[in-house]
């Protein structure tokens, strides 16, 4: 028994040193955006000559970047409107009803998170060139879609599993509409799992490069702009703030995101268990 113990022991610090230098291996690199963007000097380097934030007031005057960073915002709400309403009703019935071949669908919805993105946004933009649709911000929000509704599904089904359908029940058996029912019973209780869905999916729309680049057109998103800029080595430093804000608020919408499909579980569980 001690034997089992000590080696249980040995294992779980193992893996606790595993999941260290994982985790540094994979954020370290990621910190250096932030400390160069506050470098004085242009230059990558070390040592850092001085502490600056002009490079965070060029890029702020920079109206390109914020034409770019305009439609990326359209963008990504539209995205995370549509994505979380399809994801939405999908869940909804995967959860509800008894489908044939229920699985199967699941499958096929997450079929665009294997399919490597330069081959989708080559797909699609080969289909809207057949089609005679002219690229434009329209196609990119339809390419993010197809990427995006598996996340959303993913989110919502989690919300909906577990859920109590006598809630439903005694609302229908009160003389509630099925409809009524849904807004006033159901979409409550799954709210935080909504508003998981619409920020994910916002996060993944708004950082995506592939798919807009093949379909933006003549327009661009703030992924395709950094991309421009990162052709003139002048214009590193700038590109490198800009950086660093799109990585905090990232970070800042995925760990709500996460807070939220939390709390929203958790409650349910709660329900469940009283």
């Amino acid at each position: 028994m001690t034997a089992a113990r000590a080696a249980a022991g040995r294992g779980g610090r193992g893996l606790a040193t595993y999941a260290v230098f994982y985790l540094a291996f994979l954020y370290i690199p990621v910190l250096f955006l932030p400390l160069f963007s506050f470098n004085d000097s242009a230059f990558i380097a070390f040592p850092l000559t001085g502490f600056t934030t002009k490079w965070y007031a060029q890029m702020l005057a920079d109206t390109a970047m914020q034409h770019a960073l305009a439609n990326s915002l359209k963008v990504g709400s539209a995205v995370a409107l549509l994505s979380t309403t399809l994801g939405l009703l999908a869940a909804r019935a995967l959860t509800r009803y008894r489908l044939p071949g229920g699985g199967a669908i699941l499958g096929f919805t997450s079929l665009p998170l294997f399919i490597p993105d330069i081959v989708l946004g080559l797909s699609l933009l080969l289909m809207m060139n057949m089609m005679a649709v002219p690229l434009s911000l329209y196609g990119v929000v339809i390419g993010h879609v197809l990427i995006c509704v598996p996340f959303a599904i993913a989110v919502l089904i989690s919300r909906f599993e577990g859920f109590d359908r006598n809630l439903e029940e005694a609302s229908l058996d009160l003389g509630e509409t099925g409809w009524m029912t849904f807004w006033r019973v159901t979409f409550p209780l799954v709210l935080p799992g909504v508003i998981s869905s619409l920020l994910l999916t916002f996060i993944v729309s708004f950082d995506e490069f592939l798919i807009a680049y093949f379909l933006a057109g003549t327009e661009q998103t703030l992924p395709i702009y950094i991309w421009g800029e990162l052709r003139f080595p002048q214009n590193l430093p700038v590109v490198l703030a800009l950086g660093a804000l799109i990585l905090v608020a990232s970070c800042v919408l995925v760990v709500l995101a996460e807070w939220l499909r939390g709390l929203g579980v958790a409650h349910q569980h709660r329900r469940v268990g009283a």
